[in-house]
């Protein structure tokens, strides 16, 4: 990919930000302004920085997002869609997926997953993003099923769906090959997929935290299949669990070597654990496990992605879901560029724990990122703008879900939706969604 050349306007040295950067760290921040690459071993040594160092990091990370994203910041009009939290997995960290077995298990039928699409468009959507569990013998062509089943209905909506796991397991349940499974999908209306499933890519921490998960290289393979067929993704680090700092920066390395071959990725989510609910933690099945990332953690993680992706990936995307309306505003000035999406039923973080709510309005996305002295604009799934409010108007209601509290219990929560009996997994509802 190509490199933006540099103008004499442009921050060249952090000398110009900060007189007592330590040396090491100064040379690192001054090359990457200069537009080269940041390599492993430099990568590791800036998740040491603190004090001056750590306010050089986040200056650095700050004026390469000027560059590369300019001062708008960005978010999505989407509804997540999470059909079943019955999974054959048992990752540790997971606090959202349940047994078949357990009367928490739910199931959403196909007609319901329309209906909360058609909803979503209701209320300004131009996305649903769909995940779930890897319910038990589930029928091979169900992701491929549920896509074409919501085009039919709305051919105009962005199907930002099925992780490299979920892809994976299509392709296990339908004995088919990665590639043969994407290309249904796309054949059946998938915009683009998820880039989760990531975690840390590396086979020895995940063997840890999430035993016979997707391996490194399957993720991979997904990945680059899907770019290689114009499917783009996103990409993703959880961090803050077991993992070091130089698992971070090589899972960041390697995320900047398959966008330098393929270009695919459209955005980059650092995603900090949540400890609360998560099965390792409250098992104490891991030695050594943490309870997430520091705040200063979260910070540096934002700048650093921002300073190795840099002219590779152009956005980095706050997650207001797992860190907070106040410290996103701080990620803010620190490379990220974009603040995700209203998700109006978010359920995997909430059940892990997260306290910041499953919905969040356009309109205070807009008053967050105006507080942090940026301009907020709404983009499609693949940061197409499709509009910029340049004047603050908090008081107007732009979009039919700013009318909407987030409070507001109208959409169902994920503690009520496991307890419903008309969604409740069995054979009943599951058996046309499954093979024997």
């Amino acid at each position: 990919m190509t490199k933006p050349s540099f103008h004499a306007n442009q921050i060249h040295s952090v000398d110009l930000l900060f007189k007592s950067t330590t040396k090491d760290i100064a040379i690192t921040l001054d090359n990457v302004l200069m537009g080269k690459d940041v390599s492993v071993e430099e990568g590791t040594r800036l998740f040491d920085a603190t004090g001056t160092d750590l306010l050089a990091l986040m200056a650095t990370a700050d004026e390469l997002r000027r560059r590369f994203a300019g001062e708008t910041v960005t978010y999505v009009v989407n509804r997540n869609i999470n059909f079943t939290n019955v999974c054959i997995k048992r990752c540790g960290f997971c606090a959202f997926s349940r047994d078949h077995r357990t009367e928490e298990g739910y199931w959403l039928p196909v007609e319901e997953i329309v209906r909360r699409a058609k909803e979503a468009v209701s209320f300004g959507a131009t996305e649903v993003c769909i995940q779930a569990g890897l319910p038990p013998k589930m029928k091979g062509s169900l992701y491929g099923d549920i896509t074409r089943e919501i085009k039919k209905y709305l051919p105009d909506l962005h199907i930002h769906g099925f992780s490299p796991e979920e892809v994976l397991y299509g392709s296990v349940r339908s004995r088919s090959t990665i590639r043969e499974q994407l290309i249904e999908l796309k054949e059946a209306g998938v915009g683009s997929l998820p880039g989760t499933s990531a975690e840390i890519l590396d086979d020895t921490v995940r063997k840890r935290i999430s035993p016979g998960r997707i391996t490194k290289d399957q993720w991979m393979e997904v990945i680059t299949n899907a770019h290689d067929l114009g499917i783009p993704t996103t990409a993703t680090i959880m961090y803050g669990h077991v993992e070091s700092a130089i698992d971070r920066v090589r899972h960041l390395a390697l995320i900047r070597d398959i966008q330098k071959s393929t270009g695919g990725f459209t955005e980059f989510v650092p995603l900090g654990f949540i400890h609360t609910e998560a099965p390792m933690y409250n098992n104490q099945m891991i030695s050594g496990l943490r309870e997430g990332p520091t705040g200063m953690e979260v910070i540096k993680m934002h700048a650093i992605s921002r300073i190795m992706l840099n002219s590779y990936i152009n956005n980095i995307q706050v997650s207001w879901v797992k860190e907070g309306h106040k410290l996103g505003q701080v990620l803010l000035q620190a490379g990220a560029n974009d603040m995700g999406g209203t998700l109006i039923n978010e359920s995997i973080s909430t059940a892990a724990g997260a306290g910041h709510g499953q919905l969040i309005s356009p309109r205070m996305l807009r008053n967050i990122i105006w507080d942090a002295g940026r301009v907020p604009a709404e983009r499609t799934t693949l940061y197409q703008i499709r509009k910029s409010f340049d004047e603050n108007t908090d008081t107007i209601v732009v979009d039919p879900l700013d009318a909407i509290d987030p409070e507001d219990t109208q959409f169902g929560s994920y503690n009520e939706l496991i307890q419903l009996k008309k969604f409740r997994f069995n054979e009943k509802n599951n058996l046309p969604a499954v093979q024997s």
